[in-house]
């Protein structure tokens, strides 16, 4: 009995061992190895095509990018249930796409709901959904000491890779690690899978660093990817990188699939001039043209970009350095600085953008000048492969971080409408410029991003905990969360009945205020019996840190029962602004370089200073080309304090989603953002402390806010003001998923095309 129960012991150990072994660790055993390799994909010099009914047949991929996060979770949480991706794996087909890629190894929830889903629509007869996978690269590597070649980054890459083929065919047992999923991957879903975006938007020092750390690494030879001559130690590693690839699942499946590498304009193959190389940091290249199949790579190969219509903007910075001259540029940026520019330039051997684009390309089939539509015809127009932007898109954000000049395509601000109209252009933009596919990011919104211009601004170790409607990179997505687990707490649409008594926080001769509050707003609600939009102005002061703040407002010559940080203006449908007590603007305190010049720490505004500022998000933090005189800020802002006239509920036909306020029949319904009150944490109602007490940003825990209201400027009274309560929410969020306009836009163009 003993000797069968240790054989026992010792058989599930080693069965144990071999299966972790062969699902954790990867080991395997050839056992066919003259089995021939096969492939569904192929691509010529502009066409990506699938096997379809023994033929190779034009596929253009369509695609949606999807990452990983929802309210209340950080992206490394891989929070997203199977379920979840089931439905939207639906509303992604139903839209009219017929890809979605991700950017990394996800939990087993993923490539458990793809497998049940495609297998459900193959079983239907249907058209199943294909997939791009990615392999990315952590931000600390990226970012760090290392070059291409060090420990964490091509190693590490070529490891991920082998460990995404063994998910994909089902056989792979993943523990947790750092920034990846993890599970048991039973589910063989590589039949759906098109190939693999490898690498990341690559950051110029990186690239930079990496030539230049390994200068004999300038070559790479392998079974199914090699090197050209022209090729540079970075490109190398990234051919090396697509051979193991290849390799390994050529080897262990006897498969193949496309593959490309991630690029994006700031390290695109071209040089620009010395005002746009300067302007844009544009001083590295990444030419995938001297990465070269072998005839042993039977499926494919592609280009990828990330390529978004408002930045970075080459040619239209090329149009405006035109206009200067060599000598003046020298005098400008120095004989000495203007020379090192040009030899850095002269290193990197790649043709000028301008080689690959005629005039008459930087018109769209519209007639209207856009370089937008002129950089993608460079792109498609440089390479000898089929070219897929692979990242383009359109944020419903109410913040803006940057402006298409020629088609309004801008970077936030923008309406759902506006949005489903704007990636209908792009994704015409990107066809008619002879591309073989496109991929929109993204399908949701993400509460945890940030956007250059506000990160400054917010707690960045609580973005998930509240939806910051000032950060334009949260509202990518066709698909956006609402706060309340079925709706809002309030809808600004003028209907009034979801106002209650229990709402109202303070009552005047004048009329009644009722507030309440969310994840993503405060609302107001200002009623008064004898109020008329046509020609009365309605002022609301706030107060929120209990250390600034004014009791007058000499713009509209108010005073105030308490000390002010804000004033609300309701003056019609196009004369409404949020503005700020000067010495709680933040901008001034944080970019007073750019935009003032002089530092307000050396002679900071009085802490009771009656003069309130508009509200400004930073747009450009320099000129095209440095100004001679440096007593002029050079900064360009965008004035987000101002308040749009509008309906705020998704539900209503004439739906604006960049609503502010709007009248009711006897007052006005208001919306403020969080940020643009100053708070860096509302789930913890966190605000910014003084400014010039703590020489920046520092955060104040507060408990209430007072606010008042009153009918009319210059008053003879001080207006009152009452208190509401803040409690925040902490870490429980509530939402509920919302397809947005810009979702069924889409979908009836796409629906259209192949109708």
């Amino acid at each position: 009995m003993k000797k069968f129960i240790i054989t026992m012991s010792v058989l599930v150990v080693l069965t144990a061992a071999g299966l972790y072994a062969y699902y954790g660790l990867g080991v395997y055993v050839d056992l066919h190895p003259n089995a021939p390799v096969t492939t569904f994909m192929s691509t010529n010099e502009d066409t990506i095509y699938m096997l379809r009914d023994g033929e190779y047949q034009p596929f253009e991929i369509r695609g949606v990018d999807m990452g990983v996060g929802i309210p209340g979770e950080w992206a490394t949480d891989f929070a997203i249930d199977k379920e979840t991706y089931l439905r939207w794996f639906q509303y992604i087909q139903e839209l009219g796409a017929n890809t979605v890629r991700v950017y990394t190894v996800l939990h087993d929830d993923f490539y458990n709901a793809f497998y049940e889903y495609n297998t459900a629509r193959e079983e239907a007869g249907e058209e199943p959904l294909w997939l791009l996978h990615g392999v990315w690269v952590d931000d600390y590597s990226h970012n760090s000491h290392k070059d291409m070649y060090d420990e964490g980054l091509l190693p590490e890459m070529i490891q991920d890779c082998k460990t995404i083929i063994d998910i994909l065919h089902g056989r792979k047992l993943l523990l947790g690690r750092d920034g990846d999923g993890s599970g048991f991957y039973s589910h063989d879903v590589s039949r759906w899978v098109l190939g693999y975006i490898l690498g990341v938007e690559w950051e110029t020092s990186l690239v930079t660093y990496t030539n230049q750390n390994n200068p004999r690494r300038n070559s790479y030879q392998g079974t199914y990817m090699a090197t050209t001559q022209d090729a540079t130690p970075f490109e190398a590693a990234l051919a090396q990188l697509g051979d193991e690839v290849i390799r390994y699942e050529s080897t262990r499946y006897k498969q193949q699939r496309l593959v490309a590498f991630s690029n994006w304009p700031t390290t695109d193959p071209f040089v620009y001039s010395l005002v746009t190389a300067t302007y844009r940091y544009k001083t590295a290249t990444i030419n995938v043209e001297h990465i070269q199949p072998t005839e042993a790579f039977l499926s494919g190969y592609f280009a990828s970009y990330h390529i978004y219509p408002y930045f970075p903007d080459y040619l239209e910075s090329e149009l405006e350095a035109d206009a200067w001259a060599e000598a003046e540029l020298e005098t400008v940026l120095g004989v000495n600085q203007a020379e090192a520019l040009k030899h850095r330039l002269s290193l990197l051997n790649a043709p000028s953008v301008h080689d690959y684009i005629t005039e008459s390309d930087y018109y769209d089939n519209k007639g209207r000048l856009n370089t937008y539509y002129a950089y993608l015809k460079a792109i498609n127009n440089f390479h000898n492969i089929p070219v897929v932007i692979s990242e383009y898109g359109i944020t419903t954000g109410r913040g803006r971080a940057q402006s298409d000049e020629n088609t309004g395509r801008s970077q936030g601000h923008v309406t759902e409408q506006e949005q489903g109209q704007y990636l209908i252009e792009c994704y015409e933009d990107i066809m008619n410029a002879g591309s073989a596919g496109s991929c929109l990011f993204s399908w949701q919104d993400e509460w945890f991003k940030r956007t250059w211009n506000t990160l400054y601004a917010i707690d960045l170790d609580n973005t998930p905990y509240w939806s910051d409607y000032q950060t334009n990179e949260q509202y990518f997505g066709l698909l956006t969360f609402d706060p309340g687990d079925e709706e809002s707490v309030c809808y600004v649409d003028g209907d009034v009945s979801e106002w209650g008594e229990e709402d109202v926080m303070l009552e005047t001769e004048q009329g009644s205020l009722s507030m309440k509050y969310d994840e993503k707003f405060l609302y107001f609600y200002v009623e008064g019996a004898g109020f008329d939009p046509a020609s009365d102005a309605l002022y609301l002061p706030i107060d929120t840190n209990p250390k600034l703040g004014s009791t007058y407002c000499e713009n509209y010559n108010l005073a105030f029962s308490c000390p002010c940080d804000f004033v609300i203006r309701i003056d019609g449908d196009d004369n409404s602004e949020l503005v700020v007590q000067e010495r709680y603007e933040v901008l001034k305190s944080t970019y007073w370089e750019v935009y003032y010049v002089g530092d307000p720490y050396l002679n900071p505004p009085e802490a009771d200073s009656p003069v309130f500022v508009e509200i400004d998000l930073p747009m450009k933090l320099m000129d095209l080309v440095p100004s001679l005189n440096s007593s002029e800020p050079v900064g360009e802002v965008y004035e987000t304090g101002n308040l749009r006239c509008g309906n705020g509920n998704p539900e209503s036909e004439d739906f604006d989603s960049l609503t502010d306020f709007c009248f009711t029949e006897n007052g006005v319904e208001i919306r403020i953002p969080w940020q643009l009150l100053n708070f860096s944490n509302p789930s913890e109602m966190m605000i910014h402390d003084d400014y010039y007490e703590h020489y920046g940003i520092e955060n104040l825990h507060i408990d209430e806010m007072w606010v008042g209201f009153s009918f009319g400027e210059g008053n003879e009274y001080r207006i009152p003001m009452s208190s509401l309560e803040l409690e925040g929410w902490g870490k429980t969020v509530t939402y509920h998923e919302r397809l947005k306009e810009s979702y069924y836009i889409l979908q009836e163009y796409w629906a259209g095309l192949d109708g």
